[in-house]
């Protein structure tokens, strides 16, 4: 039976074809008209195991080679959104509204000289519990606070003391306040001075965030006109209060948020982030768990503040947690209620004010940054700036100004300044995405994510470890892997999910792919004969086989430089074998072909892993923006870990698959390919 969504997309074709269009071919993918995973395994498991001498040339069903380019360029793509855990993917809508192509400078004069920091309050929640509230107001030199202010609400799970000293922890931006803001900095509970217990961005947690609207506006400083601001967790907070639609709020600028907490980062793959989740929740837990100033205030209180703190770390949220995944707890491991309540992505239909988004091709949320874009353009004004950075860069906004784009505190002014103060100062007409491209090596603005002109491009891998357009041929390859837990332990992903913290130590690994590509099977295209420019989600698929009841592809995209020997990371993906079903009806496909798998991670979802059937791996690779240029190749690499940004669970997977082999396929009767976002070289111009 055809998938419905399959059928549509064709409907559309031949509509468009009927009323005046060139006719135009819409690619599949070999299986796309199979209903499940499971079912494209059944018809190959039908078939006599593959040798090396198989010589079936039998590949009518993807050997069109009708490349009409005029004819294709002509046309727009039929593409469908990614889908979410509660949401089919559509045809996708209208572009984005038109907006500027460059940017222009705004720093108006400051219009007070100092800043007023109000002694330690506390706001009690409707369950008794206490929350910290640190407020800083605009000042004069004559020492009489002018107002009342419009306000910037951040709250954060990093300690208010602490952020006293780091403003990015949560703390006053003195440029914001000497520009007419007050602002209210928030532990959440749990956290630095305030009580209760943590468990990041729980039910409880997102509860607060109404009641902190609710007190701000009620105050004497401010005028009931509220932005929400915030870098990483204190990002996240902010997105997630925009959601409950406070009508105080009028704006929101979240700088690194999470989109999707199991995707994104903690069980990347369906593997737990042996890296990411421990460094992070110390982190959390060494900054947020003494009260500094409570202590002060009221030690008793303070002491036992302290101690709710520790006890809520080691019998309730962090500890727990980071044991669950490890050993195969199913309700952590799999994707289900916990997760989807620490994925803001599936209440962006909720938010109905001004959002800016600052992300990097190098985040711990690299994956979900350009989707916000995506996902709420329709509904209200929205921009994204995405830089060449990790996590801590991002936060610090590191090169900025640089290629017309301004220092983020001076967008941050003017996009509070329209949508907060009401002043008419054109940040409706902001360029809508702001991306930096690898390879060009400066920002490049467009009008929409995706690309409005981005077309899927399916490279196939071949028995000689090439990448070419073309099927492969009779020829068949089995390329061996060790199946080992400790690839990729140097390397770029360190760095990522490290925040970029481990990019200070002197290794090579962070910018080239070289020593990981050691343990892994590379395929490269041929030097390119011209620029190759890429913008977009990434899919690879990965025919595979293992000895073993468990296993696992790592697959890394990199840009290689014959003149230096240097293979460029780009980007990366990592799945586990028996979490490899994919949902079609939620998964990116255009013009035919899928170019974001969209997989459950659900204990239903599930498949056997049989030793020595061959398997189907689609595997997400987080979008990036690049150009490979002429004379470059592009490789993709593959493994079967990748230790820095997933480990799986030490019961439930590891131990099935550690002492296994795992072999990746190459032939007719197994097209592994990867399927690329190209972008013409043109667009680089505009």
């Amino acid at each position: 039976m055809k998938i419905y969504r399959y059928s549509f997309i064709a409907l559309v074709a031949i509509l468009i074809s009927a009323c005046g269009g060139s006719e135009k071919n819409i690619k599949y993918n070999k299986f796309s008209e199979l209903n499940s995973q499971q079912e494209v395994e059944d018809s190959l498991n039908n078939n006599p195991e593959d040798t090396d001498t198989d010589t079936d040339t039998d590949t009518d069903t993807d050997t069109d080679t009708d490349t009409d380019t005029d004819t294709t360029e002509s046309l727009t793509p039929i593409m469908t959104t990614l889908g979410s855990r509660h949401e089919l993917s559509e045809v996708y809508g209208n572009p984005a509204v038109e907006s500027d192509t460059a940017w222009s400078s705004y720093d108006p004069a400051p219009t007070f000289e100092r800043s007023k920091s109000l002694p330690l309050q506390f706001i009690k929640m409707d369950d008794g519990v206490k929350l910290a509230v640190k407020v800083t107001l605009p000042s004069n030199s004559r020492s009489v606070n002018e107002g009342p202010f419009p306000v910037i609400l951040i709250q954060t799970s990093y300690n208010t003391s602490v952020g006293s000293v780091v403003p990015a922890l949560g703390g006053a931006n003195p440029y914001m306040t000497s520009h007419g803001y007050a602002t209210v900095v928030v532990d959440v509970r749990g956290t630095g001075n305030s009580q209760g217990h943590w468990e990041a961005f729980g039910e409880r947690e997102q509860n607060d965030y109404s009641q902190v609207v609710d007190w701000v506006v009620k105050q004497s400083w401010s005028n009931g006109n509220i932005g929400l601001y915030g870098e990483s967790y204190l990002g996240i907070t902010a997105i997630l209060t925009a959601q409950q639609n406070q009508p105080a709020v009028k704006a929101v600028f979240p700088v690194v948020p999470i989109g999707d907490g199991y995707r994104d980062v903690a069980f990347t793959g369906g593997q737990l982030s042996p890296v990411f989740l421990p460094f992070w929740m110390l982190i959390v837990t060494g900054l947020g768990a003494v009260p500094l100033e409570a202590i002060l205030v009221n030690p008793i209180n303070g002491v036992t503040a302290l101690l709710n703190h520790v006890l809520g770390a080691v019998a309730n949220f962090q500890v727990p947690v980071i044991l669950k995944g490890l050993l195969g707890e199913a309700n952590t491991t799999t994707d289900g209620a916990f997760w989807a309540a620490r994925s803001p992505l599936e209440g962006a239909y909720k938010i109905e004010v001004p959002t800016f988004i600052v992300g990097g091709l190098f985040d711990l949320f690299q994956r979900s940054e350009p989707l916000w874009f995506e996902r709420i353009k329709d509904t209200v004004t929205t921009k994204v700036l995405i830089g060449p950075w990790t996590h801590i860069e991002a936060i610090g906004s590191s090169g900025l100004p640089r290629d017309g784009v301004p220092p983020l505190n001076q967008i941050q002014l003017r996009w509070f300044d329209q949508y907060v103060k009401g002043l008419p100062v054109g940040a409706e007409r902001l360029p809508n995405v702001t991306q930096y491209v690898l390879g060009e090596e400066r920002y490049v603005t467009s009008n929409d994510w995706p690309h409005a002109q981005m077309r899927p491009e399916q490279y196939f891998f071949q028995a000689n470890k090439s990448l070419l357009k073309d099927m492969p041929s009779q020829f068949v390859a089995k390329w061996p892997a060790l199946q080992a837990p400790i690839f990729g332990l140097c390397s770029q992903s360190l760095s990522q999910w490290t925040f970029g913290a481990a990019s200070a130590l002197p290794l090579p690994c962070f910018d080239n792919d070289h020593i990981n590509q050691k343990s892994s099977v590379v395929f490269s295209t041929p030097a390119l004969e011209d620029d190759l420019y890429i913008n977009g989600p990434i899919q690879a698929n990965v025919w595979m086989k293992t000895t073993a009841l468990e296993s696992s592809v790592s697959v890394r995209i990199s840009d290689y430089d014959p003149a230096t020997g240097k293979s460029r990371p780009l980007s990366n993906g990592l799945l586990s074998a028996s979490f490899r079903a994919v949902d079609e009806n939620r998964s990116r496909v255009i013009d035919g072909i899928m170019i974001q798998p969209w997989h459950p991670f659900t204990t239903e979802s599930v498949l056997p892993v049989k030793p020595n059937e061959p398997m189907l791996m689609q595997v997400e690779i987080f979008p990036t923006s690049a150009k490979i240029a002429k004379g470059h190749s592009l490789q993709v690499s593959l493994s079967t870990s990748n230790l820095a940004q997933g480990l799986q669970p030490v019961l439930s997977s590891l131990l099935k698959g550690v002492l296994g082999l795992a072999t990746f396929l190459v032939g007719p009767e197994h097209p592994s390919s990867v399927v690329l976002p190209v972008v013409p070289n043109s667009a680089l111009a505009q």
